[in-house]
């Protein structure tokens, strides 16, 4: 049996292409041939030589000319890929679209790739599985009409990943089809890691985020997103340092972020806050692994980013997110942990004590065993699905997981 996955593997922001390992690895252990292909047509990580002019472009057009300018920009691309994807999913036995932030209007780019995708899968009749996607708010008449391509499709499985991705569904699709929540597969992240490091005590991972990265993409306004500037950074940096903690500066992988985070490092050198032994910058990772191994060697996390939380959280590392969309509260809030959710308008004192708490309260060794085990039954229950399993053990492990959703 095989399996072909559609998500966005190959991004520049890692966090996407650990959802996508995370999903590799379940399926494989399963005895499921699997080959995942990017919705953005690429195979390796990277970006576009000119991705920070692009968005700077993009960013002072008005919205209706940003999704003309998206869609003449993407026309030969997709064309390529529909001729891929029709066989590719022509030789599969069934489709899994998923997991991260796919149904979106980020000006049409999703819309655009997602739609081709349902068009491919509709027109080679095999099942799909949308399978516990992020949704945004505010879709444009034309992301409806590309995202409402899925109801020409053989859909076997419809899921998202938290009560703000089920309300945005529902807004954009009332009659229906309704989704079930699962949780993110960045759940299983932990399964990905197998190095034995030592354990740490009071380090802080600082994850930085270019805040126009975040701008773009907010579902609030930009105003009040927590920790934007240098000067947020350097101050939270030394509250942190002040209270005995070591502090690593990373990224998610985006070019962007690492840049910021190399200014925010040299502002805090050029202030006299922290040392070497108490401040480092941690090289740009380059893929999922070397991601994970930046978060292995802390006790606490903070960051913008979701995947940076979840694969956080996977590891049994306390993580507090701060505010910008609503996937990362969504998140907090399914996880029990809305006390970590640094809110709109938090001062870097305030964020601060958060770390600091969440560090000293730490996770439930039995209710993380509950969540990561609800996203893996989550997962091989999607299988089930598409193949008609239904295999004793799975039907054990769907009835306890369902009893972990909730907040819808």
């Amino acid at each position: 049996m095989k399996i072909v996955v559609f998500n966005v593997k190959y991004s520049e922001n890692l966090g996407d292409g650990l959802l996508a390992d995370c999903i590799e690895t379940t399926l494989r252990a399963e005895g499921i041939e699997v080959e995942t292909l990017d919705l953005a047509g690429r195979t390796a990580v990277g970006t576009s030589r000119n991705r920070s002019l692009i968005l700077n472009i993009l960013r002072h057009l008005p919205a209706r000319l940003r999704r003309a300018v998206v869609t003449k920009a993407l026309a030969k691309q997709l064309r390529e890929s529909s001729r891929i994807w029709d066989a590719k999913i022509a030789a599969a036995d069934a489709v899994i679209l998923g997991g991260g932030n796919l149904f979106q209007d980020d000006d049409l780019n999703f819309p655009l790739k997602v739609g081709t995708l349902l068009d491919c899968a509709a027109r080679q009749g095999k099942p799909l599985a949308i399978y516990a996607v992020g949704v945004g708010p505010h879709w444009s008449e034309s992301a409806k009409r590309l995202f409402r391509r899925l109801q020409d499709t053989r859909l076997a499985h419809l899921s998202v990943r938290d009560g703000f991705a089920y309300r945005n569904w529902l807004e954009y699709f009332p009659s229906g089809p309704v989704p079930q929540i699962e949780p993110d597969p960045g759940l299983l992240a932990a399964s990905l890691f197998s190095r034995d490091l030592p354990a740490v005590h009071k380090s802080v991972g600082l994850c930085v985020t270019e805040p126009k990265i975040l701008a773009r993409h907010a579902s609030r306004p930009a105003l009040s997103i927590p920790l934007t500037t240098v000067s947020d950074y350097r101050d939270l940096i030394s509250h942190l340092i002040g209270a005995g903690y070591r502090v690593t500066l990373f990224s998610n992988g985006a070019g962007e972020d690492q840049k910021l985070a190399e200014t925010v490092l040299s502002s805090c050198r050029a202030a006299g806050i922290g040392t070497a032994e108490t401040l480092r910058l941690a090289d740009r990772p380059r893929d999922p692994q070397q991601l994970l191994a930046i978060l292995r060697q802390n006790s606490v996390i903070a960051a913008h980013r979701l995947h940076a939380c979840i694969a956080a959280h996977a590891m049994r590392i306390p993580a507090v997110g701060l505010a910008w969309d609503g996937k990362v509260e969504g998140f907090f809030r399914e996880m029990n942990r809305s006390g970590a959710f640094a809110a709109a308008g938090t001062s870097p004192a305030g964020i601060a004590a958060m770390v600091m708490r969440a560090d000293q309260e730490g996770l439930s060794s039995e209710v993380h065993h509950e969540q990561v085990t609800a996203a893996r039954s989550a997962l091989t229950n999607v299988c089930s699905t598409l193949f008609g399993l239904n295999r004793p053990d799975t039907i054990s492990r769907s009835k306890k997981r369902n009893k972990l959703v909730h907040n819808v």
